[in-house]
Formats: C-alpha cells, sequence, structure tokens
C-alpha cells in the first residue's frame, strides 16, 4: 500500500508492486525530475501490509492521515489495484466525475 494521487491510497498485490517497480526502473525516462519525483512520491511511500487470519490489514498511520481516513472508507476497484478513499472525498470526486462526463457527453451530442 502506498499514497497515491488525488489524496487516496493505493493498494496493489506483490507481482504487481514488482511490476510497477519494473516499468519505473526500466524507464529512460526517469533521469527526468517529474518521473523521480513520482517515484518518491509512490515508492518512498509504499508499505508491506500483512493480512491476518480474518483477512485484515492495519493501514499505517502515516497513509491513513495522508488519505484523511475515518471511520468510513471506499474501497475502489481498478484492475490491477485498488484505490482506497476517505468515503467523503470519494463522494466529491465521483460527483465531479460525473459532472464532467455529462457535459462532454453534451459537448460531442452537440457537435454532431
Amino acid at each position: 500500500m502506498a499514497k497515491w494521487y488525488e489524496n487516496c491510497l493505493v493498494l496493489v498485490s506483490n507481482e504487481g508492486w514488482k511490476e510497477l517497480l519494473k516499468r519505473i526502473g526500466s524507464s529512460q525516462k526517469l533521469m527526468i525530475a517529474p518521473v523521480r519525483d513520482i517515484d518518491r512520491f509512490v515508492s518512498g511511500s509504499a508499505f508491506e501490509l500483512e493480512a491476518d487470519i480474518q483477512g485484515r490489514v492495519i493501514i499505517p498511520d502515516i497513509l491513513s492521515k495522508f488519505a484523511g481516513l475515518g471511520e468510513e472508507v471506499v474501497f475502489l476497484g481498478l484492475g490491477d489495484r485498488v484505490e482506497v478513499w476517505n468515503r467523503e472525498t470519494w463522494e466529491a470526486k465521483e460527483t465531479k466525475i460525473m459532472d464532467e462526463a455529462k457535459a462532454a457527453l453534451e459537448e460531442i451530442a452537440k457537435n454532431e
């Protein structure tokens, strides 16, 4: 688990993490400052989590504080990763996504 974009967390499998690191490490663009900063932001905040016998994990305090996690969280499955959001932050983001999608569809319809 690591910090992710837009103040959420990302959870990936061990295999997914290895693949992500491989992509970052093999990138010729790693010498470019923004790419190095992405590496620092994600990789530098990563924690390996161990599930207990019931499949629960403890999210490290530093990550929980970063994402503003409270009593209610949202787990958003996205193919090779799971994003972990503060419920209120996710609901605001989801509303924005829906509004932008609606506006984009209306613009497309006007131009057809």
